[in-house]
C-alpha cells in the first residue's frame, strides 16, 4: 500500500445520493418535525464547521496493533457501541470522490428501541436525528483525538454523503451482514444504529468481515418485505447488484418507490423496527414497557418516482410495480393499524 498516493473511485462506484433532487421529484420536502430541525441546525451549524483540525506537529508512532486497540478503547470511551477499522479501496468511495487517507476507522451507535414502537412516527424521526448528532460528536471527538497524536484526519459525518460509503465500510470493518433491508444487521445490537467514519493514514491493524449467519436469516426471514409501508424490498436477491463480503448476491431496495414514502411519513425507518433477527434480543431495554414488534401505521404510498436523472443515482430494481396494490391486506394483519 502506498501511503503517498490519494485512492480514486472506482469506475462503477454510485454516485452521492442527490437528497435536494430526490426531494424535488416528489414535491419538495413537506416534513416538519420541531426536534428534528433542531438536531439539523446543529449538525450543519455547528458540527459540519468543525470536521476540520490540524494536527500536532510531531507524529506519535506505534505499532499498528497497539494504535488500533488504543482508537478502538478512545471510542467507546466516547460513547461509540460499535467500532472497527479497514482498509478504504475504490469501490468504498463515491463516484467522482478521492480520499488522501488509507483507513476507515467506522464507528456505530445504537438508537434505543421504544422511540421505534410505532412507526413511521414523528418519536422514530427524532431517535434518528438524536443518534446523527450524539454519534457526529463522537466522531468529531475522536478525530480531535487522533489530530492530537499528529496524525491527519478527514471527517465522515453519521448524516452525509460526503466521501465514502458508510455501509461497504463497515461491513469490512467487522459490523455485521447486509440484510434483506440493505442496512447492517449486527450480531448483538441488531440493525437499529448509525454510522460514521474517521479516514486517516495512521498505521493500524485491520479488522475483518464476519459470517454469523445473518444472511442465511435474511433468506428465510421476509418481515421487513411484508411490513415495508412502501412494498420496496426485494423477494429475492439481485444477481445484477453484486457480490456482498461473503459472496452472496446482495438485495437491492427498489428506491424509487422507497423515497416518496420515506419524504413524506416521518422518515419512515420502518424497516429496522420490524427486523426479527436473533428473537429481538437487541431491542431489550432494562426497566422500559416495550412491545417487542412495533405497529405499523401504514397509509397508502405516494406513487412511486424515477425522475432523478440516471447518472446521478445509483441503480435500483423497479419491484412490482404492476401488481395491485397491497395496503388494505397488509392492514387486515396484526399488529397493523390504518390511519
Amino acid at each position: 500500500m502506498n501511503l503517498e498516493l490519494p485512492i480514486l473511485a472506482h469506475e462503477q462506484s454510485p454516485p452521492p445520493f442527490q437528497w435536494e433532487q430526490w426531494y424535488k421529484s416528489i414535491g419538495g420536502r413537506s416534513i416538519t418535525i420541531p426536534e428534528v430541525q433542531h438536531y439539523l441546525h446543529a449538525i450543519f451549524n455547528e458540527q459540519y464547521p468543525a470536521m476540520e483540525g490540524i494536527p500536532a506537529p510531531v507524529q506519535q508512532i506505534l505499532p499498528p496493533d497497539i494504535a488500533a486497540q488504543s482508537i478502538k478503547e478512545k471510542a467507546l470511551q466516547l460513547g461509540a457501541d460499535l467500532v472497527g477499522i479497514c482498509a478504504i479501496e475504490p469501490q468504498d468511495i463515491y463516484q467522482g470522490k478521492q480520499v488522501n487517507e488509507h483507513y476507515a476507522i467506522a464507528l456505530g451507535q445504537k438508537m434505543r428501541w421504544q422511540p421505534f414502537q410505532t412507526v413511521p412516527s414523528d418519536e422514530a424521526a427524532i431517535e434518528c436525528l438524536r443518534i446523527y448528532h450524539s454519534l457526529g460528536d463522537i466522531v468529531l471527538k475522536l478525530a480531535e483525538h487522533i489530530r492530537a497524536l499528529g496524525w491527519h484526519c478527514t471527517v465522515e459525518h453519521p448524516i452525509g454523503d460526503t466521501n465514502v460509503l458508510h455501509i461497504p465500510i463497515a461491513l469490512k470493518a467487522g459490523f455485521g451482514e447486509l440484510g434483506r433491508h440493505g442496512s447492517i444487521i449486527n450480531p448483538r445490537i441488531g440493525p437499529l444504529f448509525r454510522i460514521g467514519c474517521i479516514l486517516t493514514s495512521m498505521p493500524l491493524a485491520l479488522d475483518a468481515p464476519i459470517n454469523a449467519g445473518i444472511a442465511q436469516f435474511c433468506d428465510n426471514c421476509k418481515a421487513c418485505r411484508i411490513y415495508c409501508p412502501a412494498d420496496a424490498i426485494p423477494d429475492e436477491r439481485n444477481p445484477l447488484a453484486g457480490k456482498d463480503h461473503l459472496g452472496n448476491d446482495r438485495y437491492t431496495v427498489d428506491t424509487g418507490k422507497c423515497f416518496p414514502y420515506f419524504g413524506t411519513h416521518h422518515y419512515c425507518s420502518a424497516c429496522l423496527p420490524v427486523c426479527a433477527y436473533n428473537h429481538k434480543e437487541w431491542a431489550f431495554e432494562p426497566n422500559i414497557p416495550t412491545e417487542l414488534f412495533p405497529t405499523i401505521a401504514i397509509e397508502p404510498p405516494p406513487p412511486p418516482t424515477d425522475a432523478v436523472p440516471d447518472n446521478e443515482k445509483h441503480p435500483y430494481p423497479h419491484l412490482r410495480r404492476q401488481e395491485p396494490n397491497p395496503w388494505e391486506m397488509k392492514r387486515a394483519k396484526k399488529f397493523i393499524k390504518a390511519p
